[in-house]
């Protein structure tokens, strides 16, 4: 067994168990996950997701595969622009997150298989899909880049990796948003939420996630090419955004 360890938040954890350890944060969470996103971002997050989504750009007929899939806000749209000639397919390793997204995209009426599955070894060939997508979940891999890797493999020549995730915030706000994430997220975590912990996490997550430039270099090591990245709402979210060669 591997000794090394890995970030939890700002825990060192063994890197086998931080799986089992997100899992519970995300079971804890997964019924009241949008909910919690519309009070802790004040709504913001359907903005954020929104600009990811027409960057995307995803077309009829096209193949999408969207990781760490949550709730199912992008699998949802992209659905219904991909259309009955094409396929979008949602991961996530947690099965009761994974369920609540199913369950939202078939009650809009649309269709997209789902998938239980580690997004680090994705079991779909090489060169599947035009684009895919991970939007608030890469910060809780434990390898991101066996993760940014495998989201390179399964993308077709041409296709894009697009990747929406916190991020490093403009320094003038850096110490009101620590105020913020510190205090406030794991109260409303407490009293709606009813798990406090899981939000600390969140908020651990975020400070320990790589800045806007580490992951674009990131991405690139994968094999992405012009790879670029927009901040938004003065860097508290970034989306990166890179093509297979």
């Amino acid at each position: 067994m591997s000794d090394k360890t890995t970030h939890f938040g700002f825990k060192e954890v063994p890197e086998a168990e931080k799986g089992a350890h997100v899992g519970r944060v995300f079971t804890s969470v997964a019924q009241n996950y949008d909910r919690m996103n519309d009070l802790m971002s004040l709504g913001m997050h359907r903005l954020w997701k929104h600009f990811a989504i027409e960057m995307a750009d995803v077309k009829p007929g096209q193949r999408v595969l969207d990781v760490a899939s949550g709730s199912g806000d992008l699998a949802l749209a992209f659905a219904k622009r991909a259309g009955d000639s094409g396929l979008v397919v949602m991961t996530d390793i947690n099965g009761e997150m994974l369920a609540v997204g199913r369950d939202k995209v078939m009650d809009h009426g649309q269709i997209a298989p789902p998938a239980i599955c580690n997004g680090e070894r994705l079991p779909f060939p090489d060169d599947t899909f035009d684009c895919v997508t991970i939007a608030f979940g890469l910060r809780n891999f434990t390898h991101k880049d066996r993760g940014l890797a495998e989201f390179a493999r399964v993308t077709r020549p041409g296709g894009r990796v697009l990747v929406l995730e916190f991020s490093k915030v403009w320094k003038p706000l850096a110490k009101p948003y620590d105020l913020y994430s510190f205090n406030v997220l794991p109260w409303l975590g407490k009293h709606v939420a009813r798990d406090e912990d899981a939000y600390q996490y969140l908020a651990e997550s975020i400070r320990m996630h790589p800045d806007q430039a580490t992951l674009k270099a990131m991405m690139e090591a994968a094999g992405l090419v012009r790879v670029d990245y927009h901040n938004l709402t003065l860097g508290v979210v970034a989306l990166h955004r890179g093509f297979k060669p």
